[in-house]
């Protein structure tokens, strides 16, 4: 153990550490070439599935809200929703 501490010792003495000398080199180039390769593999496949969700329209909402008003009025009115089955069940 103390042979690997020496010689590490040795090796950081001969290079003096500067900002000429010191850089991430090919390893850290790759790492981020890497990353950068994963982001856009998975900004695709955002975007891929984002584009099959199915929003409801404006209109639509209104619509729904309409009705839901509607069967509101109905139900206060003692009228029965004309959409729902008959209460015999004929």
């Amino acid at each position: 153990m103390s042979v690997v501490l020496s010689l590490t010792a040795v090796q950081i003495g001969a290079f003096p550490l500067n900002d000429d000398t010191v850089t991430p080199g090919f390893l850290g180039f790759a790492v981020v070439a890497a990353l950068g390769a994963a982001l856009v593999f998975l900004i695709r496949s955002m975007n891929k599935h984002m584009r099959k969700i199915q929003a409801p329209r404006e209109a639509e909402l209104i619509q729904q809200e309409w009705e839901r008003a509607e069967a509101e009025k109905a139900a206060k009115a003692g009228t029965p929703d004309p959409k729902a089955p008959p209460a015999d069940g004929a």
